[in-house]
């Protein structure tokens, strides 16, 4: 499985960029408006909550975003019900606002009525399910930053977690999120063994790859659902009809073969209890190859427990996903709870349990009053999304955080001098050749090509560069994570299109203007005017006029009104237009060498940062 992404978290974001901007929370209802009062003190909630509120205290004004049933708590009538709802859970006043807000939003006297909005519910509304471009634009029109608190719905593509990060400055994943996160990360480690997976529900064939995934990292696995009469089938054991699946034969006789070829148990009920189908209140038990007419499996029997049990004392680590339920359960089904308590022993002892699903997190509380928030994800499709291999939409749309940190004092002799960033530094020809000339100044080169960053490295140590480094990363993502832990000011930033975007973005039609313009990204561009100084410069240049201009158009359309064209005084006295006839800074890349080489132009201008207006 390919690597989580780092992404951008409202921890590490600098709290000093709060203040003042509009914040838009998507939030996930099914933990912040729950109807029982123990739901609402897990710690899942107090996350949600601290985000929510460590926001306020910052100084943002926060636009709470979600969609919600009567089922999730059966008092969520409106929107004025469930604002008076959220008011009461974080100690703060909520005012409702409507999906046309956006036009009036910026407006001062809005602003003053709150400092928490609540947008209306967004399961009425059709384009959030359809991730609606134009629906997307118009939530986040007025907003700053866009926080993803809503974990449960990061495997789906929705206009609200998706298609609203194209529109924000900067999303991240708020406290709730970022915790669920470290949850998924802990399943998928194999850190400790034996590790054990019990699989509940139905559904097998669906499954089929994330239980792949499984049978080839867990030591042992053990089927306690519906899913365990598939394995049977595929066994040889004689099943009731009735509870074969359509289409799940092939793939439970792959899960076997996969289990046979690594020597790992792969083990089903041996028993259950079953109930009578004429008089229900009838009950027997019944070995699980033997299941008489007229009979129906409601749950686990004595020795399917005891067997499980003698299996997980043995355990370091073990996953439970999906209920303990069959197709005729009802109240009679006890098999969860007693699968809890063993677990809860366990974990006593150090075991390091993971529960997954609603229903079995609902047994792990009934049994316990202690269970830990990492011990827990109450949804399951989340995590069987991400076992079949897939990206979750709703993780991927967040930013990047570089997931190393940064020693400046290390980096630099001075950390506090003012910092030059080339995005995009390739063999580092321009950024070495500045860092000679300028000593104070520091340099810093982002580029996604690490055998280039190695030389350039070994050019730094090599010559007793002391104002130079360079960071192997893909700065359209991670700008802003590096760049905001800086101790100094940031003065310049030099995008050097035709070399950027050929290290940092290969495309099969690179010499096709269209393309390469498109590959200069929204969330870069805010990032770079967000954390560039007043009158900090912004070099662009390309042997493309098309694509300079349009980079100059992109970054003057997205600079919330604080960037100028900046031309040197003999250009303005000879009014010879926008382009600069030289490089301003006497040092060029590797790039625009070649390019005058063989004789032909270079694109430049120069942009700078005003104060501008909000």
């Amino acid at each position: 499985m390919e690597p989580f992404p780092h992404v951008q978290t409202l921890r590490k974001f600098p709290k000093e960029e709060l203040v003042g901007k509009v914040v838009m929370v998507r939030f996930d209802s099914t933990n912040l408006l729950r109807e029982e009062e123990q739901d609402q003190s897990s710690q899942s909630v107090s996350s949600a909550v601290f985000t929510i509120k460590y926001l306020h205290e910052a100084g943002a004004k926060i636009i709470l975003v979600s969609d919600w049933r009567k089922k999730t708590n059966s008092q969520l009538h409106d929107a004025e019900t469930v604002a008076d709802m959220i008011s009461s859970v974080i100690q703060h006043r909520v005012v409702t606002i409507k999906c046309d807000y956006s036009a009036v939003l910026l407006k001062m006297e809005v602003l003053k009525k709150a400092d928490i909005f609540l947008l209306e519910n967004l399961s009425e509304c059709k384009e959030e399910v359809a991730n609606n471009s134009k629906f997307a634009e118009l939530l986040s029109l007025g907003v700053d930053i866009f926080v993803n608190d809503s974990f449960s719905q990061s495997h789906k593509i929705l206009a609200s977690t998706v298609g609203i990060a194209r529109f924000c400055s900067a999303c991240i994943a708020g406290f709730h999120f970022e915790e669920s996160l470290c949850q998924l990360k802990k399943v998928a480690r194999t850190n400790k063994r034996p590790y054990v997976a019990i699989i509940g529900g139905g559904n097998l064939y669906d499954k089929a790859a994330a239980l792949h995934f499984l049978v080839s990292r867990c030591d042992g696995v053990v089927f306690v659902g519906m899913m365990s009469f598939q394995i049977m089938h595929a066994l040889g054991l004689s099943v009731p009809s009735y509870l074969v699946e359509p289409g799940a034969y092939k793939a439970a006789l792959d899960i076997i073969q996969i289990a046979h070829d690594r020597n790992i148990p792969i083990l089903h009920p041996m028993d259950f209890w079953c109930m009578n189908e004429h008089l229900p209140e009838k009950m027997g038990i019944f070995p699980s190859h033997n299941i008489l007419d007229g009979w129906l499996p409601v749950d686990l029997g004595p020795r399917s427990l005891n067997e499980l049990n003698s299996l997980l004392v043995k355990c370091k680590k073990i996953l439970w996903i999906g209920p303990v339920k069959f197709k005729f359960s009802g109240q009679c089904a006890d098999g969860a709870s007693k699968l809890a308590q063993a677990l809860n022993e366990l974990r006593q002892r150090n075991c390091d349990i993971t529960v997954v699903g609603n229903m079995a997190c609902q047994a792990m509380v009934m049994e316990s009053k202690c269970v830990l928030v990492n011990d827990m994800i109450e949804n399951a499709s989340v995590l069987w999304e991400f076992f079949k291999g897939r990206k979750l939409p709703g993780v991927m749309a967040l930013d990047r955080a570089y997931p190393f940190g940064i020693d400046w004092k290390s980096a630099y002799c001075n950390p506090a001098q003012p910092l030059v960033v080339d995005i995009g530094s390739g063999s580092g020809l321009f950024l070495l050749g500045m860092a000679r000339r300028r000593k104070d100044l520091n340099f810093l080169g982002l580029e996604i090509n690490s055998k280039l960053v190695r030389r350039c490295m070994d050019s730094v140590h090599q010559y007793g560069i002391q104002n130079g480094y360079f960071i192997v990363t893909n700065a359209t993502t991670t700008f802003r994570s590096i760049v905001s832990s800086y101790p100094g000011e940031l003065v310049l930033v030099s995008i050097q299109d035709n070399l950027y975007h050929l290290v940092q973005c290969p495309n099969p039609d690179f010499n096709n203007p269209e393309h390469r313009w498109r590959m200069l990204q929204r969330s870069l561009i805010k990032a770079v005017v967000d954390l560039l100084a007043l009158d900090g410069k912004i070099f662009l240049q390309s042997d493309i006029e098309a694509v300079a201009l349009r980079m100059k158009e992109l970054f003057l359309k997205n600079g919330k009104g604080k960037l100028n064209l900046w031309n040197d005084q003999y250009h303005a006295r000879m009014n010879l237009g926008e382009w600069l006839e030289e490089n301003p800074f006497g040092v060029m890349s590797d790039w625009e060498q070649h390019v005058i080489d063989r004789g032909d132009p270079m694109y430049r201008l120069m942009l700078s940062k005003s104060s501008g207006i909000e």
